[in-house]
């Protein structure tokens, strides 16, 4: 994804009609530690994903609220796992991640995993169910969608 189409649009692309119920496209990327991080092996959990670059005004938004649900509801089983497409990969993103104090995974991804996932625009977000497969959900809908999702594991 380059980096005038990541800076064009600054929205949310949640799930689709035609991705709900899908098996979430596995991908397997590196953290900032050299750790592999594979979606698949978070089968089990609820993941939120989100596609977003240090440049992206509507991503550094989001980024606080999705630090929020990470600490509220790791421990009942979510994920967050952040996926920057900056162009220029750890270079801007570490110091960014630092800097803001992410307390979720991020890892850095290009544009095959961007493809896999119909990412267009930034930032993009999916809810992903226990079963691995996607969930709609509406920007304002996360939370509650999350809490459904975990059932009664969630406070």
């Amino acid at each position: 994804m380059s980096r005038k189409t990541g800076m064009a649009l600054a929205v949310i692309v949640a799930a689709t009609a035609a991705d709900v119920g899908k098996m979430a496209p596995n991908f397997r990327l590196t953290d900032a530690t050299g750790a592999q991080v594979e979606l698949s092996k978070y089968k089990g959990k609820v993941v939120l994903l989100n596609f977003w670059a240090t440049t992206c005004g509507g991503c550094r938004i989001e980024i606080p609220r999705f630090m929020e649900f990470e600490k509220k509801y790791k421990g009942s089983g979510l994920a967050v796992i952040g996926v920057a497409l900056d162009d220029d990969g750890w270079k801007p993103v570490k110091p960014f991640v630092k800097a803001r104090k992410m307390n979720y995974r991020v890892v850095v991804g290009g544009g095959d995993v961007a493809k896999l996932y119909g990412v267009e625009s930034m930032p993009a977000t999916f809810l992903i169910g226990r079963d691995g497969r996607i969930v709609r959900a509406d920007k304002a809908e996360y939370e509650k969608e999350i809490r459904r999702l975990m059932g009664n594991k969630a406070e």
